[in-house]
């Protein structure tokens, strides 16, 4: 029973697979996904939104597999033009155009709904906190970059399989994410040796059994480290820059409705009359 379940999973991979060789548009959709990633991970979104995000490109995702799914079964039964082998293939396609345009409608909401340029504006004074929940966040959406990223780099590489051998090792590529992230949020220099030390033994193990050169588990942890410095390194500066930005701005427009004060500019007797006029529990003031 085990053994079917794990052929059933072995079956939806080549699925997934033939898809992403195959459809040009479902290679798209990766890099669009791991470009969200990287996006909502830049701009600090909380867990909500980048659910939404990703729901609405899996979404996408699933109806291209759909279209594939049909194309490939019209194509099987009829060689000849039929009405009706042009409607499911309009249909089919159709529901990838409602998909796409839901995820564009999610990304606008989300990036630029109401208030959230404010948010965003606001969320670039803050440095990403290494709380649990920022650090448990990182370590899941950068799990699945990485995987992500391995699984696209061996398929157009040509080497290996999704999971196992190929140009890029993912074991060593989330081990060497996991002792990074120990590195830039515990300030333990003990545990920060530690996860290093152990990430380089999972890279050791893969060249031992033969599943990976020297190079691939380089190019692994490369990756994961390349990734870990981007998000607690790079990120929180371009967020000091525009904060910095944002705080100038706000200097220089301390009025945000862009009107003078009431009887700015007029000489001190003339100003308080006017004060008085629009005002009158000012009076007092001008005695």
């Amino acid at each position: 029973m085990r053994k079917k379940g794990l052929s059933g999973f072995k079956y939806a991979q080549e699925g997934i697979l033939h898809c992403f060789r195959t459809q040009q548009h479902m290679r798209i959709h990766f890099f669009i996904l791991v470009v969200v990633l990287l996006s909502g991970l830049l701009l600090d979104l909380n867990n909500r939104d980048m659910l939404a995000l990703v729901f609405a490109i899996t979404l996408v995702i699933i109806t291209e597999m759909i279209n594939t799914a049909a194309e490939a079964l019209v194509d099987m039964v009829t060689e000849n033009y039929s009405q009706a082998a042009k409607l499911i293939k309009d249909v089919t396609a159709g529901a990838v155009l409602l998909a796409s345009m839901n995820a564009i409608i999610a990304g606008v909401l989300i990036f630029f709904g109401q208030h959230r340029l404010d948010d965003i504006q606001k969320g670039f004074q803050r440095e990403i906190q290494s709380d649990v929940t920022k650090v448990t966040q990182f370590v899941v959406v950068g799990i699945v970059l990485l995987t992500l990223i391995v699984i696209i780099s061996k398929l157009l590489s040509g080497t290996g399989s999704p999971w196992h051998g190929g140009i890029i090792s993912g074991h060593s590529a989330i081990g060497f994410l996991l002792a990074m992230t120990i590195v830039f949020t515990s300030h333990n220099p003990v545990a920060s040796f530690l996860a290093i030390l152990l990430a380089i033994l999972v890279a050791q193990s893969r060249v031992e059994a033969g599943i990976h050169s020297v190079q691939e588990v380089v190019l692994g942890a490369v990756l994961a480290i390349l990734l870990t410095s981007l998000v607690y390194w790079v990120m929180p500066k371009v967020r000091a820059f525009f904060g910095r930005r944002v705080e100038q701005h706000a200097l220089q427009s301390p009025n945000p409705a862009g009107r003078r004060p009431l009887g700015s500019g007029m000489p001190p007797r003339l100003a308080g009359v006017v004060c008085i006029v629009t005002d009158p529990g000012r009076r007092s003031d001008f005695r």
